[in-house]
């Protein structure tokens, strides 16, 4: 079954960089805000916070480069699939759209790509909304140990090209079925159709993952320690939504990102990882908040 963001929205291939279109939903009318999806998912997880946003907003949702429908294009250096070159591609699409400034909100990948959008392009990104994410250069540094265990995953797809790729397509639904398994609080968040759909995707798109992640264990980190160094921040005004990490790695999440941005607003949300499919109705009168500041 072919499925759709909503009944109403529509779909475009819009150029992005050269030689790489995204595929995006676009719904409603209005101000405009972007939605950025996590791992392992495509666009079709904001669907219920879309639903809801498009009764007054344009709400553009794309498939991140790499990731569903979108170009996958091949990693030809660290910069292929870096988030400053990923938010890049998402302020070329909504200016493509006829939208020069938006709001921005993200989930897991999603969200890294948006901070580094708010960092890179604070002219263009009016708000900025995280689901359930650190700032990459904090996240390696709060993993130690064996509490680190939590995110095997970041230092396997971190290994030099052709090492987690064969080892991930060779079991790719036991691979990323883990995470929409053990991730969310509540099973029936993800009906079997957008289950299907996410795995199916993410087979489809092993390499370009792969890269995403791999990415954030290098140039990512540097990109976001020249800004901590430099002192560049987030200016515009800041939402950031998580489950309650701290009380598992032991650190302070609120002070962590109280680094990064000014005009914070620091919540924790009783719900599983993929909280936009969990709880939306938080999720989305967080980010109305948010756009009234």
């Amino acid at each position: 079954m072919s499925l759709k963001l909503l009944p109403e929205a529509s779909y475009y291939r819009v150029p992005a960089a050269p030689h790489v279109e995204l595929n995006v939903a676009v719904v409603g009318s209005g101000p405009a805000v972007v939605l950025l999806h996590g791992f392992p998912q495509t666009h079709h997880m904001w669907r219920h916070v879309a639903a809801k946003l498009a009764a007054d907003h344009t709400v553009i949702v794309p498939d991140l480069r790499g990731y569903g429908d979108s170009d996958k294009p091949k990693e030809s250096n660290e910069h292929t699939y870096s988030k400053r070159t990923m938010a890049a591609d998402v302020v070329a699409v909504a200016r493509a759209l006829g939208h020069e400034r938006f709001a921005l909100a993200g989930h897991d990948r999603g969200a890294l790509v948006a901070i580094r959008a708010g960092l890179d392009h604070p002219d263009n990104v009016s708000h900025l909304l995280t689901l359930d994410v650190l700032p990459t250069l904090d996240m390696w540094d709060i993993l130690h140990g064996a509490d680190a265990k939590v995110a095997w995953h970041l230092y396997l797809m971190a290994q030099p090209a052709g090492v987690a790729e064969p080892m991930i397509e060779a079991t790719a639904d036991t691979f990323f079925a883990s995470f929409l398994d053990g991730w969310t609080s509540n099973p029936e968040a993800i009906p079997a159709d957008y289950r299907h759909h996410y795995l199916s995707a993410s087979a489809n798109a092993v390499p370009s993952i792969v890269a995403d992640y791999r990415a954030s264990a290098g140039i990512d980190v540097e990109h976001d320690r020249a800004d901590r160094e430099s002192g560049h921040t987030l200016g515009m005004p800041v939402t950031v939504i998580q489950q309650d990490w701290g009380a598992v790695l032991g650190y302070d999440a609120a002070a962590l990102w109280s680094k990064w941005a000014s005009d914070l607003e620091h919540r924790t949300l009783d719900a599983g990882h993929f909280m936009a499919e969990e709880d939306p109705e938080s999720v989305t009168t967080a980010l109305r908040e948010l756009m009234k500041r």
